[in-house]
């Protein structure tokens, strides 16, 4: 580990002295996602963390970029083997956004989860979570805003950061510890505890009760959207009834007048 790039592990280490031989930290590399993957193949444990100080080719879902500024942010991916069956392995997504933002609750931040893999701070994006499977495991890449305090023009969402909304920096590592034990519980919750999960979930939901567009299959869809259903889909209000949409390319907020 780095302590000159605020990762000496002392407290990861504390949580679990397990850590001291499962975190794989890297000065640089393009995608954390991808060398967990490339990792995973040579028999990476399960709650392996392959955490970097500087990502040059992060991505989010559909594969737009998310940027890392050294010493600013949290860019990692969590390697998980799941005992649950794989057809319930893309409920880690909600999981993941919802112990995301319960661990900001630690820094007096009120975080929401924005569907399907985002969390929200004061209606700007914070973290972006992109899961991906791989051969008998599942790769949770993480990106969160920590103590940068400026961002670059044409973002697809207004960004905001933990210390721009705290004012004043906070330990990266102290952050991330306070999600790595909320994602240990809530991952626990995908099959038998998954309502429970749900529940907690729609009451973080920015997008509950509110007007949105989003776009699946090639069609566009206006409606309220009412939270989640048992099965993690997306409930849509429309003029036609009550729909249930389980993957969307886009969704956005409809603004009233």
């Amino acid at each position: 580990m780095n302590p000159e790039a605020e990762w000496d592990g002392v407290l990861l280490k504390a949580l679990d002295p397990r850590w001291a031989e499962r975190i794989i930290f890297l000065e640089e590399c393009g995608s954390t996602n991808d060398e967990a993957r490339r990792m995973a193949q040579d028999g990476l444990s399960h709650e392996s963390l392959v955490l970097t100080e500087r990502q040059t080719a992060g991505r989010g879902r559909r594969g737009q970029p998310w940027t890392c500024p050294a010493g600013e942010s949290i860019a990692c991916s969590l390697l998980l083997r799941p005992s649950d069956p794989m057809v319930l392995w893309s409920r880690l997504s909600l999981a993941t956004g919802l112990a995301v933002a319960e661990a900001l609750d630690r820094f007096g931040l009120a975080a929401e989860v924005k569907w399907p893999n985002d969390v929200w701070v004061n209606e700007h994006k914070i973290c972006g979570i992109l899961v991906e499977s791989a051969e008998g495991c599942v790769i949770i890449g993480i990106g969160l805003n920590v103590n940068t305090i400026s961002f670059p023009d044409g973002l697809a969402h207004p960004a905001t950061s933990i210390a721009l909304e705290a004012g004043e920096p906070v330990s990266r590592e102290e952050v991330l510890v306070a999600i790595l034990e909320r994602v240990k519980f809530r991952a626990g919750q995908i099959s038998t505890g998954f309502p429970e999960l749900l529940t907690s979930w729609n009451t973080r939901c920015v997008l509950r009760g509110r007007k949105v567009k989003l776009q699946t299959n090639g069609v566009t869809k206006t409606g309220v959207m009412e939270g989640l259903s048992i099965n993690g889909e997306l409930l849509l209000k429309t003029a036609e009834g009550l729909e249930k949409i389980l993957h969307a390319d886009h969704i956005r907020l409809v603004k009233t007048t």
